[in-house]
């Protein structure tokens, strides 16, 4: 959403007041979020994902640390910003290497290039959304056992290349009310859901209720406000994302 359509729809909110700290507070009311992590001098962070990730961001420009370009225009932006504003003193580096379109296996083909040589101390996924709506709109043949087995194969080889590393599992989700949504979506798409929020269980991972936080952004304002097609936010959704983010990682 461009600018323009931005402030005309925040216009036709109305009286609702919407206070984005708020509706993460009340989302993540229940989650236990202290002293998960706490920055370290010099550490790396690295966003991985699909075009919510990815977001335009500049892959010629990939290798050049901390830049706007690199960190594309969504949520890893406004997370990157609100921390290193944060921790001027701790020298670190952040990354973007999502790719508009992948799928679980898709990162796996790009791993050692993409996350392994980086080496990140904290690595965001978030993954999902495109392993079902490509299978459901009959381009892809992937099955929601192909993306938990995948989605498995990936976290145990990072864990082993890298034993150190913080993974945060951000939870894919659905903007509901959105253009590219139909009334199956909500169903048909919990069991991806469900293997992520799983998987983060199984291998005691940070996990970030992104689904839950949108649900509780529903009832401020509609999907055109969040992300219009219900599934790429808009500059308040990613403002969104990247707020409960830090809540939930550091």
């Amino acid at each position: 959403m461009d600018r323009r359509n931005f402030f005309k729809k925040t216009a036709l909110v109305g009286a609702a007041t919407i206070s984005i700290p708020e509706i993460v507070n009340a989302a993540m009311a229940n989650s236990e979020l202290s002293n998960w992590h706490y920055l370290s001098k010099g550490e790396t962070i690295l966003f991985q994902g699909d075009s919510i990730t990815d977001c335009g961001r500049n892959r010629e420009k990939e290798n050049e640390v901390n830049q706007q370009s690199q960190l594309g225009l969504g949520y890893p932006l406004f997370a990157a910003a609100n921390i290193l504003a944060g921790h001027a003193e701790k020298d670190l580096k952040i990354y973007n290497r999502g790719i508009s379109g992948n799928k679980v296996f898709q990162l796996a083909e790009r791993w050692d290039k993409d996350c392994i040589h980086l080496r990140p101390d904290i690595l965001s996924i978030l993954i999902g959304v495109n392993d079902f709506w490509h299978a459901k709109s009959d381009k892809y043949a992937g099955t929601i056992v192909e993306y938990e087995t995948d989605y498995r194969n990936l976290l145990t080889r990072t864990k082993k290349e890298l034993p150190e590393v913080k993974i945060i599992i951000c939870e894919p989700f659905i903007i509901h009310g959105g253009s590219a949504l139909d009334e199956t979506w909500k169903e048909e798409f919990a069991p991806y859901q469900k293997v992520a929020k799983s998987l983060a269980r199984e291998f005691e991972l940070r996990f970030v209720p992104f689904q839950s936080i949108f649900d509780e952004a529903l009832k401020k304002a509609p999907a055109q406000y969040w992300g219009a097609d219900g599934v790429h936010p808009s500059m308040a959704g990613a403002q969104l994302m990247a707020q409960a983010w830090q809540k939930a990682v550091l």
